[in-house]
């Protein structure tokens, strides 16, 4: 992801977001933090020192936490969002029997 390259702090604005790049700053913060817990599980699978291990499964946690956070938001500003989530859920239960309520 090129974003995670720069500096946030050196982006330069003038005003607040509007409704769709906040939409668009938490899409970008969920998909940062599952690259972060696919990279910390990457490196607890790689790792023989088992308290390390045990450390990035807890911060690869913690970020699955995040992802429910910045999604909560996301989805309390994204009426479209949530319709087309539940219609993906729909099909997967209809597809393949897999109940996929939360």
């Amino acid at each position: 992801m090129a974003m995670m390259g720069v500096n946030p702090s050196l982006i330069v604005r003038d005003k607040p977001y509007t409704k769709e790049e906040l939409m668009e700053a938490l899409r970008l913060a969920i998909s940062a933090e599952l690259d972060a817990i696919n990279l910390y599980e990457q490196m607890a699978k790689f790792t023989q020192d088992e308290k390390c291990k045990k450390m990035f499964l807890d911060v690869a946690k913690e970020e699955k936490t995040h992802v429910g956070e910045f999604l909560a938001l996301l989805l309390s500003l994204d009426i479209q969002q949530v319709k087309e989530l539940k219609e993906g859920f729909k099909e997967v239960e209809e597809e393949t029997g897999i109940k996929t309520t939360l």
